[in-house]
């Protein structure tokens, strides 16, 4: 770490020294890392520290070392930096996010210290859940999007999520599906136009939420591709992320009746003032489209991916027919 990022730290903890304990992970496509600290004199035992640099040599796991794909990486952890200084406060404990500590930009490094989730209970990460743990961050995301309902993305992704059409024209060049690949647009286009727009987290996937012992109550992490769009964008990348194609086919309708539910409360509890009939039934339609967007996106992207499957295929092809 060099000299001038220290000293920001300690001056922002109010600790006298700190230390580093490990390495929590390498960011993706070598933009840096995730390390986790310790803090001598001051409050806090510990910080994550998220450490981006622009890296010399492009190192894309599946080869999409573009020009494009550098800018779209730059924009997300400026993205990141704005979530944390503008809008990380509205989340409240049903929607949990780490508090933010510091934020600090130098040439060509940015840091973010963020609270230690695991140091206050959030130390449980799942590689796969019960479906009442799906329900469990279902709820969280339905409190999130009631949260953000209505309001502007400003300083965020315009349209939410890493797999956006608008972001992904290359994955969208090699896409072999022509009939997916000329329905992409209007597939786009019913996600826009949904008369309910929040924020979406962008990258709701089971590894960026982190849980209790209980399994009670949970946070979320990562919002590089926060930003504008239908909350059923979040939803179904959550569930492709914890279920294969027979469990999708079996849970998807139960596990949309709870994210509704918690929805519903939250909109509530937030006094937003909606019609929450007419919201949920414009989502509940929206939710193969999409679906039917991610797909798209996956099948250019990564064409032997698990999460091509007959489930997936089934909900294209009656997308598609009803645009």
């Amino acid at each position: 770490m060099n000299k001038h990022f220290r000293e920001v730290i300690l001056k922002a903890t109010g600790a006298t020294d700190l230390f580093e304990v490990n390495k929590i992970q390498d960011l993706w496509s070598g933009y840096g890392v995730i390390m986790r600290y310790g803090l001598k004199g001051g409050e806090l035992p510990t910080v994550v520290l998220k450490h981006v640099k622009w890296p010399t040599a492009k190192n894309h796991p599946r080869g999409w070392n573009t020009n494009l794909s550098h800018k779209r990486k730059v924009r997300s952890y400026s993205v990141e930096t704005n979530w944390y200084s503008q809008w990380h406060m509205t989340c409240d404990d049903r929607c949990r996010v780490p508090e933010c500590l510091v934020l600090e930009k130098h040439n060509d490094e940015i840091i973010i210290v963020l609270e230690d989730l695991d140091s206050i209970g959030f130390d449980v990460r799942r590689q796969s859940v019960s479906l009442a743990e799906m329900k469990l961050c279902l709820s969280w995301l339905a409190h999130f999007h009631a949260a953000f309902l209505g309001k502007h993305p400003e300083g965020l992704w315009k349209v939410g999520t890493y797999w956006h059409l608008d972001t992904r024209p290359e994955e969208l060049d090699v896409l072999d599906d022509q009939e997916l690949k000329h329905a992409a647009r209007a597939i786009d286009r019913k996600l826009k136009q949904s008369k309910f727009q929040t924020f979406v987290h962008g990258d709701a996937k089971l590894a960026n939420f982190c849980f209790d012992r209980k399994g009670r109550n949970i946070a979320a992490l990562d919002f590089q591709y926060v930003g504008g769009g239908c909350g059923m964008k979040d939803v179904a990348y959550f569930i492709g992320s914890c279920l294969y194609e027979e469990q999708c086919e079996k849970h998807a309708g139960a596990l949309l009746d709870s994210y509704f539910s918690a929805l519903k409360a939250a909109t509530l509890e937030k006094n937003k003032g909606i019609n929450f009939d007419v919201l949920e039934k414009d989502w509940r339609d929206l939710y193969p489209v999409a679906w039917t967007d991610f797909h798209r996106f996956i099948k250019g992207w990564s064409p032997g991916h698990w999460k091509i499957n007959s489930y997936s295929e089934r909900l294209a092809k009656e997308v598609m027919a009803s645009l």
